[in-house]
């Protein structure tokens, strides 16, 4: 995967600082390690893309959408770039991260019991 430009980096740094509370919210239950011990990075640059939650080890990437979303064509786009990048994509609807909190966080943390893990470049485990 090629490096971040500037201004995908500025972009993403500008996003963090504007999340929405669904977005806040899920932030706090994955940040840290939270999410059984993977790792996840927040409004990631992943090729022409920037996506909410990442957890790169696991190829996983976690999208909070809007009302905005349904039906996008963008996003059935940006989906099979990443699918086709070996990346599984789990979308949720802002309100069910605000409301069902507790059932996003198990269908996270089952989607990363499947997930295949790549080596660490440090040589450690998860």
């Amino acid at each position: 995967m090629p490096f971040a430009s500037y201004s995908e980096i500025q972009r993403g740094r500008h996003l963090r600082a504007e999340m929405t509370d669904a977005e806040i919210l899920l932030w706090f239950r994955l940040r840290g390690k939270r999410a059984g011990g993977h790792r996840f990075r927040r409004q990631v640059p992943l090729g022409p893309y920037i996506v909410d939650f990442a957890c790169i080890k696991a190829q996983l990437v976690v999208e909070v959408d809007g009302s905005q979303h349904l039906n996008s064509k963008e996003d059935q786009e940006r989906t099979a770039w990443l699918e086709s990048r070996s990346f599984r994509v789990l979308r949720f609807w802002n309100n069910d991260v605000l409301q069902k909190t507790n059932s996003v966080l198990e269908t996270i943390r089952v989607a990363l019991l499947q997930a295949p893990t790549l080596p660490s470049p440090r040589g450690g485990g998860k």
